[in-house]
């Protein structure tokens, strides 16, 4: 009976300490979208692929078009970390998820987004700025778009927004994952 309460006692103590360590780690920096939330009435994930390798491979692409810039900046934050967490991406080469990440800080650093901020707070807002924009409210835009997710005034942010300039990292990563995942679902 006395080796069944010490077992007993060494199986709750190991109990505590898995559920402190358990505890102790701090959750994954992932996001969470509505559907459709980059302008797809399938798969997000797919869609902000799709979405942020056409429009960060080229500058052009998104100048004066700041809901277009604002909704894939928002798929990057997304995708470094759907891409870093989510099982279904396991597949996807170690070295293209630590670039997705990496194109999340590019992005970060050019929006002037405040240290530690989750990414569900920057997705939120880059949406909620995007959605704005794209039915003309303007005062909803520079709303998401302030303090204290953003360092900068929120009309400096909007008119990087307007003139994004190109992103390297970002432009690399997502063409990469596009790559990885057209040659999942290309012929056999």
């Amino acid at each position: 009976m006395q080796k069944l309460r010490k077992l007993t006692s060494i199986a709750a103590a190991g109990l505590a300490i898995l559920a402190a360590s358990c505890a102790a780690q701090t959750p994954p920096n992932v996001a969470r979208v509505l559907p459709g939330a980059f302008d797809s009435n399938g798969d997000n994930d797919v869609a902000a692929i799709n979405l942020s390798s056409w429009a960060l491979a080229s500058a052009s692409y998104t100048q004066q078009r700041p809901e277009l810039a604002a909704r894939a900046l928002a798929a990057v934050d997304y995708m470094a970390g759907e891409l870093d967490y989510s099982p279904r991406w396991a597949y996807i080469p170690a070295v293209t998820k630590l670039q997705m990440l990496q194109a999340r800080d590019e992005v970060r650093q050019l929006l002037g987004v405040a240290p530690n901020t989750s990414s569900q707070a920057v997705v939120t807002a880059l949406l909620t700025a995007a959605n704005a924009l794209q039915t003309g409210n303007r005062t909803v835009a520079l709303q998401s778009l302030s303090p204290p997710i953003f360092t900068k005034p929120p009309e400096e942010t909007l008119a990087l927004l307007s003139a994004l300039p190109y992103l390297p990292l970002s432009n690399v990563a997502t063409q990469r994952v596009s790559i990885e995942i057209n040659q999942l679902d290309g012929p056999a």
